[in-house]
């Protein structure tokens, strides 16, 4: 008796409905690589529009067209940006999959209402970044990237002088001085940015590591006596506190020699730390700019800042928290989106149906909820849950 072959899983995309937020989680070409792999893919109308992806060119490239409803109940797998909001979760069904930044560590009762309706959530945040294989899926990486890009630009229009040296028949304007705080894949990005753009630009991070690649792009590399170290999942280890206090007076004293100030530390899980107070805004110069990318409801690397505003201290700081910067890429960044999303799909369903294998490190990392278990240790955590049993988390999904 000849088995039946699964068909492939549908794919689906709705419109991102967070306020802001202008990237969709499959632009045309990532539609068009998915329906390569033979699934059919479901768009919402108008989903890619704030990205300048028309829907028309969703068509040419193989997807079919609906409603929000439509796409909601006719897909396998559903694509999204952010996390699923209350009124999209409450859509969704059992067996289904939702992959996105979904920000499991502190969204714990999206994470129980996904295990409670049987969705599969599989969240790009959790990736382990130190595994060469998973680099095509990570979507944290390729999101910084736009917005520490975005940062240099941003900081660039809000300071009221040159970045470059600039010789004119008035004069010289000598180049603006940028420190990048943190040099991650966004700071890196804002720091080869703002060289672009002439500045003369420091790039400053604990991890004495980092010196190579910030001088290799031409940028003076700035260290702190605290080192700082790495978790097995290539994030960065929360500092004690008195390592903390010792790292902040030496970068205080630094920071007010500069004009413009680019933070960019995050760490998955924990509020933002802060890395500019408020004394040290009120030491910096008239003029100057700081562009906090750890912005967010739960703080920032800069006191005060505020998600999405630009605020002026008493002295003159310009303060623009940018948490969410990438989407002010929004074309750029859905692309780079696109393909990691692609790239998941391709490891978790390789023939046509959902292929968990607990075995698998990228796959025991990323798949959150399963079968209405929660299988993420660190979820788990965040939620005061027990870690998983050996038996729930060793549950394998059979590929046919």
């Amino acid at each position: 008796m000849t088995q039946a072959i699964p068909s492939p899983v549908s794919i689906g995309v709705v419109r991102e409905t967070a306020p802001g937020e202008r990237r969709v989680a499959l632009d045309p070409a990532a539609v068009a690589a998915l329906v390569k792999r033979g699934h059919p893919v479901l768009v919402e109308r108008g989903a890619g529009a704030a990205a300048s992806f028309p829907d028309a060119q969703y068509v040419t490239f193989g997807a079919r067209l609906g409603s929000r409803t439509e796409v909601i109940e006719q897909s396998d797998v559903l694509a999204v940006v952010r996390a699923p909001v209350a009124s999209l979760a409450t859509q969704l069904r059992s067996g289904q999959t939702v992959i996105g930044l979904l920000d499991p560590l502190n969204e714990p009762e999206t994470v129980a209402d996904l295990a409670g309706r049987g969705v599969t959530a599989v969240a790009f945040e959790l990736l382990p970044r130190t595994l060469s294989r998973a680099q095509s899926m990570d979507a944290l990486s390729s999101q910084a990237s736009a917005a520490g890009y975005r940062a240099a630009v941003v900081a660039a229009s809000a300071f009221g002088r040159y970045l470059p040296m600039m010789i004119t028949a008035s004069g010289t304007a000598t180049p603006a001085k940028v420190l990048v705080i943190g040099t991650g894949v966004a700071g890196l990005q804002a720091i080869a940015t703002a060289r672009r753009l002439g500045a003369v630009v420091t790039g400053y991070d604990v991890r004495e590591a980092s010196r190579r690649e910030v001088e290799s792009l031409g940028a003076i590399f700035l260290t702190s006596s605290v080192s700082q170290t790495l978790d097995a999942g290539g994030y960065a280890v929360e500092l004690t506190p008195d390592e903390r206090a010792t790292q902040q007076a030496e970068l205080e004293r630094a920071i007010v020699e500069f004009d413009i100030v680019i933070t960019t530390a995050k760490v998955p899980g924990h509020k933002p730390p802060v890395l500019i107070s408020a004394a040290t805004l009120g030491r910096m110069r008239a003029g100057s700019v700081c562009v906090d990318l750890g912005s967010s409801a739960r703080g920032g690397n800069v006191e005060g800042s505020v998600p999405d505003t630009s605020t002026m201290t008493p002295n003159g700081v310009t303060v623009i928290g940018a948490g969410e910067l990438a989407t002010d890429l929004p074309s750029s960044a859905s692309q780079m989106y696109g393909r990691n999303v692609v790239a998941v799909v391709a490891s978790l369903f390789p023939h046509g149906i959902l292929a968990f294998d607990p075995k698998d490190d990228v796959h025991r990392a990323i798949v959150v909820t399963l079968g209405g278990d929660v299988l993420s240790d660190a979820v788990r955590a965040a939620m005061k849950l027990p870690p998983a049993a050996s038996a729930a988390t060793q549950k394998k999904v059979p590929t046919s």
